[in-house]
């Protein structure tokens, strides 16, 4: 990572001749709420596979319709919703064209991609549905695959959660961050990593999908609570760097509606307030599912008790005189 002086990156106002952003792109004018909409691009291979994943999820759910099974309505509002439209809002959306001229942006899709649509997602439980709308050959495909050496590594509490936060550390504090800056092939392969590392984190320990790896609640919450400190610190070294992430590729653009410096101290705060709201909320939800797992388990205890002296009671009655 180049050391750029600060003053110069809040001074720089004069674009370089010819500067473009990542693929090519011209430089995008100054960012407003506005943009968002009018900036909207669908030609991408990431807004094809979100259509695709719908259309598949939806037809499942008119499958289940069809042979009149129920299929809960909130879990396909979870996934089209805040999961895939999560993706889409900060992917397909114009918040795309920003990605590589503004790190607050790219910061809001490093949260999105990786903690708050994979969480959605999982709430969707789109392995169920498939498990039960598939055909028996492909579903027993499936289960092996889920169920392969591969994802039980993969999907291990300690080794998702060793990929979960280290990522970020790999990819902002080496000059693997500036390549994808430069490459917009790179710079969407790293948006598809963000979804897969945060699935591969967020799945197990929500543990609707029969997917390996689930541990108990206590150790789920747990986990949560040890990712916070890597947020933090992470946020925090972000905004009080003195070195621009990126070198010298923000002050180049010579954008004359943004500070690359102050953008930075905005977008570790992203990281650090965002990171810390999702972390808390999904402790507040594993927290919820542990105590709804307690009361199921006490009345399904309940049930085998009264069962038990059911037929004591009953014993004894067949065994006294008449």
């Amino acid at each position: 990572m180049q050391h750029v002086d600060p003053i110069f990156a809040a001074t720089s106002a004069v674009a370089a001749p010819g500067a473009l952003a990542a693929g090519g792109d011209p430089l995008p004018p100054p960012f407003t709420v506005a943009r968002v909409f009018t900036e909207t691009r669908l030609d991408s291979w990431l807004a094809l596979g979100l259509v695709l994943a719908a259309g598949l999820y939806l037809y499942g759910v008119y499958r289940l319709r069809l042979r009149g099974d129920r299929w809960p309505v909130a879990r396909t509002v979870f996934f089209l919703g805040p999961g895939l439209g999560g993706i889409a809002a900060v992917t397909v959306s114009g918040l795309h064209a920003y990605d590589t001229a503004l790190l607050s942006v790219h910061m809001v899709q490093h949260m999105v991609l990786s903690m708050v649509s994979p969480i959605f997602l999982a709430l969707g439980a789109p392995v169920t549905l498939a498990l039960r709308t598939l055909p028996v050959r492909p579903r027993k495909r499936l289960l092996a695959i889920v169920h392969s050496r591969v994802a039980r590594v993969y999907t291990f509490p300690l080794v998702a959660f060793a990929i979960f936060v280290v990522n970020p550390f790999a990819l902002y504090f080496s000059d693997l961050y500036r390549y994808t800056l430069e490459h917009a092939w790179a710079h969407e392969l790293v948006h598809a990593h963000f979804i897969m590392t945060g699935c591969v984190f967020f799945w197990p320990l929500l543990g609707l999908d029969p997917l390996p790896g689930r541990w108990p609640y206590p150790a789920r919450a747990l986990l949560m609570v040890l990712s916070v400190p890597f947020h933090t610190v992470l946020g925090l070294t972000i905004m009080q760097s003195t070195t621009l992430f990126g070198g010298d590729w923000y002050p180049s653009l010579g954008l004359t509606w943004s500070d690359p410096a102050a953008d930075q101290v905005v977008a570790g705060g992203i990281l650090w307030a965002g990171g810390e709201f999702v972390s808390v909320t999904m402790l507040a939800v594993l927290v919820v599912q542990w105590v709804r797992q307690s009361e199921r388990e006490a009345r399904r205890l309940d049930r085998e008790l009264d069962r038990q002296e059911a037929r004591e009671r009953a014993d004894q009655a067949a065994q006294s005189p008449a």
